[in-house]
Protein backbone atom coordinates (compact mmCIF):
# COMPACT_ATOMS: atom_id res chain seq x y z
CA UNK A 1 0.00 0.00 0.00
CA UNK A 2 1.20 3.72 -0.83
CA UNK A 3 2.09 5.73 1.96
CA UNK A 4 -1.49 7.64 3.67
CA UNK A 5 -1.33 11.23 3.28
CA UNK A 6 -1.45 12.65 7.12
CA UNK A 7 -2.60 16.34 7.45
CA UNK A 8 -1.17 18.08 9.91
CA UNK A 9 -1.85 21.29 12.23
CA UNK A 10 0.81 23.78 12.67
CA UNK A 11 3.28 22.56 14.62
CA UNK A 12 2.86 25.59 17.67
CA UNK A 13 -1.14 25.77 16.73
CA UNK A 14 -2.22 24.97 20.71
CA UNK A 15 -4.82 23.60 19.55
CA UNK A 16 -3.89 21.55 16.87
CA UNK A 17 -3.22 17.95 16.52
CA UNK A 18 1.18 18.52 16.52
CA UNK A 19 0.42 19.59 19.76
CA UNK A 20 -1.79 17.42 20.84
CA UNK A 21 -0.24 14.26 20.40
CA UNK A 22 2.82 15.71 21.80
CA UNK A 23 1.47 16.18 25.29
CA UNK A 24 0.74 12.08 25.28
CA UNK A 25 4.64 12.24 24.52
CA UNK A 26 3.42 10.87 21.00
CA UNK A 27 5.47 12.33 17.32
CA UNK A 28 4.19 12.76 14.18
CA UNK A 29 6.96 10.19 12.33
CA UNK A 30 5.35 7.47 14.76
CA UNK A 31 1.35 8.60 14.06
CA UNK A 32 2.48 8.28 10.61
CA UNK A 33 4.76 5.19 11.11
CA UNK A 34 1.54 3.46 12.85
CA UNK A 35 -0.79 4.99 9.86
CA UNK A 36 0.90 3.45 7.50
CA UNK A 37 1.28 0.37 8.26
CA UNK A 38 -1.86 -0.32 10.05
CA UNK A 39 -4.57 2.17 8.54
CA UNK A 40 -6.33 -1.03 6.92
CA UNK A 41 -6.35 -2.73 10.15
CA UNK A 42 -8.76 0.14 12.17
CA UNK A 43 -11.80 0.00 13.87
CA UNK A 44 -14.31 2.21 15.55
CA UNK A 45 -13.94 3.45 18.80
CA UNK A 46 -16.48 3.12 21.16
CA UNK A 47 -15.74 6.35 22.94
CA UNK A 48 -15.35 8.03 19.73
CA UNK A 49 -17.97 6.59 17.55
CA UNK A 50 -17.65 8.70 14.69
CA UNK A 51 -13.79 8.66 14.33
CA UNK A 52 -11.46 5.48 13.58
CA UNK A 53 -9.00 4.33 15.64
CA UNK A 54 -5.93 1.96 15.05
CA UNK A 55 -3.04 0.49 16.84
CA UNK A 56 0.41 -0.29 16.51
CA UNK A 57 3.97 -0.52 17.30
CA UNK A 58 6.78 2.38 16.65
CA UNK A 59 10.50 1.80 15.51
CA UNK A 60 10.91 3.72 18.89
CA UNK A 61 9.43 0.82 20.55
CA UNK A 62 6.26 2.41 21.51
CA UNK A 63 2.73 0.74 21.26
CA UNK A 64 0.57 3.87 20.36
CA UNK A 65 -2.85 4.19 19.49
CA UNK A 66 -3.86 6.89 17.05
CA UNK A 67 -7.54 8.18 16.70
CA UNK A 68 -8.31 10.27 13.03
CA UNK A 69 -10.73 11.46 10.46
CA UNK A 70 -10.93 10.35 6.84
CA UNK A 71 -10.60 13.20 4.96
CA UNK A 72 -10.99 11.02 1.59
CA UNK A 73 -10.87 7.36 1.56
CA UNK A 74 -10.02 6.75 -1.99
CA UNK A 75 -6.46 8.70 -1.56
CA UNK A 76 -6.56 7.66 1.54
CA UNK A 77 -5.93 11.41 3.24
CA UNK A 78 -6.31 11.14 7.22
CA UNK A 79 -6.42 13.73 9.80
CA UNK A 80 -5.12 12.78 13.21
CA UNK A 81 -6.87 14.05 16.63
CA UNK A 82 -5.19 12.08 18.66
CA UNK A 83 -2.20 9.42 19.59
CA UNK A 84 -1.06 8.00 22.74
CA UNK A 85 0.96 4.99 24.65
CA UNK A 86 -1.43 2.17 24.87
CA UNK A 87 -1.73 -1.28 26.19
CA UNK A 88 -0.07 -3.96 23.90
CA UNK A 89 -2.93 -6.63 23.43
CA UNK A 90 -1.87 -9.36 25.84
CA UNK A 91 -0.22 -12.66 23.72
CA UNK A 92 -2.40 -15.66 23.71
CA UNK A 93 -0.97 -18.52 26.51
CA UNK A 94 0.75 -21.37 24.66
CA UNK A 95 -1.21 -24.74 25.75
CA UNK A 96 -1.65 -28.19 24.90
CA UNK A 97 -5.00 -28.40 22.42
CA UNK A 98 -7.20 -30.78 23.43
CA UNK A 99 -8.03 -33.54 21.19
Amino acid sequence: MDSIGVIWDLDDDPNGNVQHIGQHGVTKEEVEEVLDSRYGEYFISREEPHNPITFGETTTGKYIAVLFEIVDPVQPIVRPITAFEATRPAKPKKGKRKR
